[in-house]
């Protein structure tokens, strides 16, 4: 208990400095922005954004990415319950109930049971990612190159499982992503691979073209397929202070969505979006008259967006601990980290505890901003959420095109992320996620790399995998999960929840 507050200590001396604090607060602003405004999501904003964090010390840079991240959590609920229109994916089930109180006149009462309970989740979630960084660092690192593949193994697996549509897509896209990956040089040799004889490619695919393309570019070609109808409420917001009675009924739910969101947002493979709506389906059932949900019930907001916003803060944990990004937002993180020389995994902690007790250190400080920032500016949210789309996204365009530029001062990167948007946008169109490709070919790199380390060190001998224990339970766990998620009653219902 000593070393978590005296590792706190050091995490708020790093967090507390006007350069920290800074990026924290853009961060947030950013994030909320982004979450407020409908069709531009925080993978598309980070993506966008990571030319910008070169020139930041890796300390800034992550906290403002992470900003960005929970921030859009916030946001998103907020257009979520004014216009009916997650500006998140894990906003959509406050839009159910949110929406409904808005329409009733108690839209302020519904952004502030969100806001509130947003604020005491991450409080949690910071917490709990505190107490159990150390223990699963020091688990960490009894792992060597065989259960680093088998872990990431089964990482990719999770992501096959929990992603949207077919489990033949997910598959398809994460073997693509893996092989994008191995374009450029052999780690080995130095021959060429897939390079196709084109110089440009011999370092292999940037990491922030192919996220800037198959994100950004390609969110914003799929958001022009749709005409735009916002539902924005006429009403007054009136009171953003809950009242007795609203406290009363949402302070419970708040309590078991923190600690459902933070559970399922360890889960590698975007486990944190299902929080929200486990976290629904509980109130629900518990509830005295489940008729009230979706007419309005605070209970249907103040639960998913604590799970929200705890399962946003947890899904860092086995990126900081395992260097696994259990999402595509963790695995724009990972780019990042990699981009400032970091190695994501259980080094960070004893190699750079900086960075890691003053990113934990910030996200509390950042929650504590997002409600400054949040309640207070509810007003101008409400008129940015009247700007038509097609006003932005020329200006977002432009920004990405000058962002990649900015890297390397390539022209070859601004038609890369032309294309790589192209194939993004068909992607979607034919109903695969591109989120596992991202996933894939961030640990293609070092699935491959534990791969050679592994059969060098057994020879080559393939039962390297099998006869350690750890490799073996971790690779066991992935074929298991894999099977069930196969069986035609199972994945008859998992498509059923996706629908949902």
């Amino acid at each position: 208990m000593g070393d978590l507050f005296s590792n706190l200590g050091l995490g708020f001396s790093v967090a507390i400095t006007l350069q920290n604090i800074l990026s924290a607060f853009i961060g947030c602003l950013v994030g909320t922005l982004i979450g407020v405004l409908p069709g531009v999501g925080p993978i598309a904003t980070i993506a966008m954004l990571l030319p910008i964090t070169f020139s930041l010390e890796p300390t800034g840079a992550l906290i403002m990415l992470a900003g960005i991240y929970y921030g859009a959590q916030y946001g998103g609920s907020t257009t979520a319950i004014l216009v009916n229109i997650p500006g998140e994916a894990t906003s959509v089930v406050t839009a159910l109930d949110g929406h409904q109180m808005a329409r009733q006149g108690r839209a302020g009462v519904a952004l502030g049971v969100a806001a509130i309970g947003s604020f005491f989740a991450g409080t949690v979630a910071t917490l709990v990612i505190a107490a159990l960084g150390k223990p699963l660092t020091g688990l960490a690192l009894l792992f060597g190159p065989t259960e680093y593949f088998s872990l990431m193994v089964m990482g990719l697996v999770f992501a096959v499982v929990l992603a949207r549509g077919s489990i033949l897509k997910a598959v398809a896209m994460i073997v693509l992503g893996v092989l994008l990956s191995t374009v450029g040089l052999d780690l080995e040799t130095g021959e060429e691979r897939m390079t196709f004889g084109l110089a440009f490619l011999s370092d292999g695919i940037d990491f922030a073209v192919l996220a800037m393309g198959i994100f950004g570019i390609a969110e914003i070609m799929r958001n022009l397929d749709h005409t735009e109808h916002r539902d924005v409420v006429r009403q007054a917001i009136g009171s953003l202070l809950p009242t007795k009675d609203d406290f009363r009924q949402a302070y419970k739910p708040a309590i078991r969505g923190t600690f459902i969101g933070a559970m399922l947002g360890i889960l590698p493979g975007n486990g944190a979006v299902l929080g929200p709506f486990a976290s629904y389906t509980l109130e629900k059932k518990l509830a005295k008259d489940p008729r009230r949900f979706g007419r309005g019930a605070i209970e249907g907001v103040a639960g998913p967006e604590s799970a929200n916003n705890a399962g946003a803060q947890t899904s860092f944990i086995p990126l900081l601990t395992l260097g696994i990004p259990p999402n595509a937002v963790m695995a724009l993180m990972v780019g990042a980290m990699t981009i400032h020389g970091i190695i994501p995994g259980p080094q960070v902690m004893t190699k750079n505890p900086d960075l890691f007790w003053g990113m934990i250190a910030s996200m509390w400080i950042g929650n504590l901003m997002l409600l400054i920032i949040n309640l207070p500016l509810v007003g101008v949210w409400v008129r940015l959420l009247k700007v038509p789309y097609r006003l932005l996204f020329p200006a977002i365009l432009m920004f990405c095109c000058i962002g990649i530029y900015s890297i390397n001062s390539l022209p070859t990167d601004v038609m890369f992320i032309a294309l790589f948007g192209f194939v993004g946008y068909m992607l979607i169109k034919f109903g695969f996620e591109p989120a596992p490709m991202l996933l894939g070919f961030v640990l293609g790199k070092l699935l491959e790399e534990n791969l050679r380390r592994a059969l060098i060190l057994s020879r080559g001998s393939l039962e390297t995998f099998i006869e350690r224990p750890v490799s073996a339970g971790l690779l066991a766990v992935a074929a298991i999960l894999l099977v069930i998620a196969l069986l035609p009653a199972i994945r008859k219902g998992r498509d059923e929840v996706f629908t949902e």
